[in-house]
């Protein structure tokens, strides 16, 4: 006999015989009434469980991580309001179980069955996970990423208390609400748990509103490894600006009672709280995990004798709620009831093709109240002197600044977040102003941690904002990607779109930079970008582009709900000359507020047949440079601007080719996984153009006067090209 079925045979043996485990008398403010509400959570949670391996093992269910030992969470949620949006651990079916039991019309049971049946009919995910999650009850999906969630939910809670400042059209979650944060004892170890851990603290040492419940669920093991004795409690106990409130998750009526202790302190003083809640792991970690093959049978059996259930039914005995045989009677009944409504889930409705699976990358677009922009009155108070100057020809970096000053007058849920992004108006000037235009409130000076920034944009896009979170260089990307790939991309297709990450995280990257930084200023690797399903990655090459980019990046995220990532390249933010020093060729004049370049729309300068250069960002420019000397060759170039790198702008490109003889990618990233890769696949498959490219070597970039040797060059270019046309290749 399998340790499943043994748990269950003592549960069921133990009842009968009134052999119930010892524990602490029934006490604190749950009653009885909500008690056995939570008892009948319990019971159908395990049910769920056990059932959820029976169909795994018939062929018909696809996933057994299970609650069984976590089913006090129950007492959590009854201690919370249903309103209060909760991101949970993957353990936790017992907290949406009883929240669900206070919201009418809600049937978990049947709907966690459909989740394990992968069917169509589930109604968080459509059947592309089984996820914990529902929109009725304030639960957006979550990963199985460990701690991953934990940075958004700082920014929910964040932008909870941003919220009841100034109100997005956009809420939904009601202003006296605190968010609830689950995980496990081991996944409070991962460095994107101790950042949000952190940054909570840090918000709340401010006193800035930080309305947020962290429960731990300890139980004492992270699949095989131990989490040593009082680790949790050493950790926590003392944190600054965090409050630190411990509960029995295997007794009800404690969980309840510091639960409800908990989220009293966040609730009224608008801080955070970690709940330190002891539990049990029954069976393992997961279905094929067995845990006797790594800790003794003794040790397992202890834990098994301390079953929350048991426990439960002692308790509610003991304050008279419910008697043992009634509470058996119950279990009975769920596991009846689970086993006949999971012959019915297993026969609905599945994914079956490709388009299926995709239909909820893209989140759908949403009702937005119209806008008609700030009045010139507005417009002349808040930019003051910089107004009479939008008439010259400007650099990249005071263009984009003008542009984020219109967006954010435009719209009052933009927030611009970053480090340094404030007092200092950004590393390269591109905020400047802004902080003393729309106030620290709008314009948020963040921690040094890059997890934690785009958490906080992710966060308060839940929340009904349309965040700009600002990476201040594209190498300090790469220790947060996750909360793009992980988190913000996959919500609309866990939740089967009724989540979104509406956003646009500007980043200054790419190379060329003269002399400051080396590799870790300039960064050419965007790989990590395009591959993202659902994401758009844009990149502008010059002023007014940028702004009639970025306010269509703005119009994507707040209308169609898109996650974008705006890619400006830092060695264009002065440039002000093209074709020699001095002319002034590359600046250009701000374009009128209401004028955006649509996504998908490429950019054309030229008309030549003889060939034609696709490019973009510092490439563009580049390419712009050698087109000139080409034309003194005796050769009729066209340049072409991709502006968009994922998705690529197949058909805008496409006709921007048409007559011409020859194309000549020039790519800055690098020559594997480079942009190049999927220009050269698309032309390939779609033309039968000659074809060569110019791109940078897969190296890293050096400080000083190699700082652009691995990677295209006026010169290089205007080799390539002219070898190409010369050489062969029409």
């Amino acid at each position: 006999m399998d340790r499943v079925a043994i748990v269950e045979e003592n549960f069921r043996r133990r009842v009968a015989g009134g052999d119930l485990p010892p524990g602490a008398a029934p006490g604190g403010p749950l009653d009885a009434i909500t008690a056995v509400a939570a008892f009948r959570a319990q019971c159908l949670s395990r049910a769920l469980d056990l059932q959820s391996r029976a169909m795994q093992a018939a062929g018909q269910g696809f996933y057994t991580i299970g609650s069984s030992g976590h089913e006090g969470m129950a007492a959590v949620a009854l201690a919370l309001r249903p309103g209060d949006p909760a991101f949970l651990h993957y353990r936790d079916a017992a907290f949406q179980i009883a929240r669900a039991g206070q919201v009418p019309g809600q049937t978990p049971g049947w709907d966690m069955l459909l989740s394990f049946a992968c069917s169509t009919e589930d109604p968080i995910s459509g059947g592309r996970h089984k996820v914990l999650g529902s929109k009725a009850l304030a639960i957006p999906p979550q990963t199985s990423t460990i701690a991953s969630h934990l940075p958004k939910a700082v920014g929910a809670a964040y932008g909870l208390g941003a919220a009841r400042r100034r109100r997005p059209e956009h809420a939904g979650w009601p202003e006296d609400a605190l968010v609830c944060c689950s995980f496990g004892d081991a996944s409070a170890n991962h460095s994107t748990a101790q950042g949000a851990f952190n940054a909570a603290g840090w918000a709340s040492y401010q006193s800035v509103p930080m309305p947020i419940l962290f429960v731990c669920e300890d139980n004492g093991i992270g699949i095989s490894t131990k989490t040593p004795t009082g680790w949790i409690a050493a950790n926590f106990r003392d944190r600054p600006g965090l409050r630190y409130v411990a509960g029995d998750g295997l007794d009800l009526f404690d969980a309840y009672r510091a639960a409800s202790e908990a989220a009293d302190y966040v609730r009224r003083h608008r801080k955070p709280a970690f709940l330190h809640l002891r539990t049990v792991r029954l069976y393992g970690h997961a279905g094929a995990d067995v845990a006797t093959s790594y800790l003794p049978r003794a040790e397992v059996e202890a834990e098994e004798a301390n079953d929350p259930l048991l426990q439960s039914v002692r308790l509610l005995s003991e304050a008279g709620a419910l008697s043992p045989d009634a509470a058996l009677s119950i279990y009975e009944e769920t596991r009846a009831r689970v086993a006949r409504m999971a012959a019915e889930a297993v026969t609905r409705p599945r994914l079956k093709t490709a388009r299926d699976v995709m239909a909820s990358l893209i989140p759908p677009a949403r009702a937005c109240q119209p806008v008609t922009g700030p009045t010139p009155e507005t417009r002349a108070a808040a930019f003051g002197g910089d107004l009479a100057a939008q008439d010259d020809p400007q650099p990249m970096s005071r263009i984009l600044n003008w542009a984020l000053t219109d967006l954010m007058l435009t719209h009052g849920e933009v927030v611009v977040m970053g480090e340094d992004v404030g007092r200092k108006g950004g590393v390269y000037g591109v905020t400047q102003k802004l902080q003393r235009r729309f106030g620290p409130d709008r314009v948020i000076d963040t921690l040094l941690d890059e997890q934690s920034i785009l958490g906080l944009g992710i966060g308060m896009a839940q929340a009904g904002f349309l965040p700009m979170p600002e990476i201040q260089f594209l190498a300090y990307l790469h220790n947060a990607e996750d909360q793009l790939r992980g988190e913000a991309a996959t919500l609309p297709f866990f939740s089967n779109g009724q989540y979104a990450n509406p956003m646009v995280v500007r980043i200054a990257g790419l190379g060329y930079q003269r002399g400051f930084g080396g590799h870790f200023h300039n960064d050419n690797s965007i790989a990590v970008l395009r591959d993202i399903p659902g994401l758009i990655l844009a990149c502008p090459s010059s002023g007014a582009e940028a702004a009639m980019m970025l306010r269509e990046a703005v119009r994507l995220a707040r209308e169609e709900q898109r996650l974008v990532v705006f890619l400006e390249p830092i060695a264009l933010y002065p440039m002000r000359d093209l074709a020699e020093a001095g002319d002034g060729g590359w600046m250009t004049r701000y374009p009128a507020p209401d004028v955006r370049l649509a996504l998908g729309q490429v950019g054309l300068h030229g008309a030549g047949t003889d060939l034609a250069i696709v490019s973009f960002g510092n490439g563009h420019y580049l390419s712009r440079q050698a087109q000139g000397d080409l034309a003194a060759a005796g050769v009729d170039a066209r340049v072409i601007d991709l502006r968009w790198l994922s998705p690529l702008p197949e058909d805008g490109l496409l006709a921007a080719l048409e007559g011409c003889k020859r194309v000549l990618i020039v790519d800055e990233t690098r020559r594997t996984g480079g942009v190049a890769e999927g220009l050269m696949a698309l032309l390939c498959e779609r033309t039968d153009l000659p074809l060569r490219r110019v791109v940078a070597l897969d190296s890293f970039i050096a400080t000083g006067p190699a700082y652009g040797a691995t990677m295209p060059s006026r010169e290089s270019i205007g080799a390539a090209a002219l070898e190409f046309v010369h050489g062969g290749g029409a």
